[in-house]
């Protein structure tokens, strides 16, 4: 069997489920509103451990950039480039696979902008902190993502994977960028107290992050059981 006829095999076996509950927790998951709290709380993280706006404002903007190149570019230029359907609007497969709600997303699927814009956000901050604890919490995140949309049927494993790697790419490169950005201006190479990171961010402050993570899980986990009894 051919890499596509994988591809299409792979996401009937893993697109959906007979759970009302799944449904209305991978529903949850992958509506971006429901990060806003993560992504206020990493911004929280930057501000508490830069020592002037001029910091805060580089790696904020370096973050735009991620999504900018990982997911813009893509929407805009490689999808209808591309134009892969999405496997909820394949003339092939389409019948067969589970939709959630109504929710068949746009037409084209390659490559996944979710999977793309959180990984190389995962994958950015992770090198700028030097946390192993946000890294590995980052990087869940961007996974449960990208699984909430072979779920929902709107990619496949393929398009997925792809757009892993191009994130990856982006959010490294975009890393390099703000290393020689940073390299002008004066701040401590390393940091030796158990209290930061290498790269001088404290380590209460990455945990109110990823304490936000699990809160906003536990929060969609609550709703999905709501929904079994509206």
């Amino acid at each position: 069997m051919d890499l596509t006829g994988l591809d299409k095999q792979w996401l009937l076996a893993l697109n959906g489920s007979d759970s009302a509950f799944l449904d209305s927790l991978v529903k949850t998951l992958t509506t971006a509103t429901t990060w806003i709290p993560l992504y206020i709380a990493l911004i929280y993280i930057v501000i508490k451990n830069s020592d002037n706006m001029k910091r805060v404002l580089l790696i904020v903007g370096c973050a735009v950039l991620c999504v900018i190149l990982a997911g813009s570019i893509d929407d805009l230029i490689v999808k209808p480039l591309v134009g892969r359907w999405r496997p909820t609007r394949d003339p092939e497969i389409g019948i067969g696979v589970d939709i959630v709600n109504g929710y068949r997303g746009g037409r084209f699927g390659f490559f996944s902008a979710h999977a793309s814009n959180t990984f190389s956000i995962a994958i950015f901050l992770t090198l700028v902190i030097r946390s192993r604890l946000l890294g590995i919490a980052l990087v869940l995140w961007s996974l449960l993502n990208c699984w909430t949309r072979v779920y929902l049927g709107v990619h496949y494993p393929g398009d997925i994977l792809v757009g892993l790697l191009w994130g990856g790419f982006v959010g490294t490169l975009v890393w390099y960028l703000y290393t020689q950005i940073e390299k002008q201006n004066e701040h401590p190479a390393n940091f030796i107290s158990s209290q930061y990171t290498k790269t001088g961010y404290q380590h209460e402050h990455i945990h109110v992050a990823v304490s936000v993570l699990a809160f906003t899980l536990v929060y969609a986990i609550i709703k999905a059981c709501f929904s079994l009894y509206i």
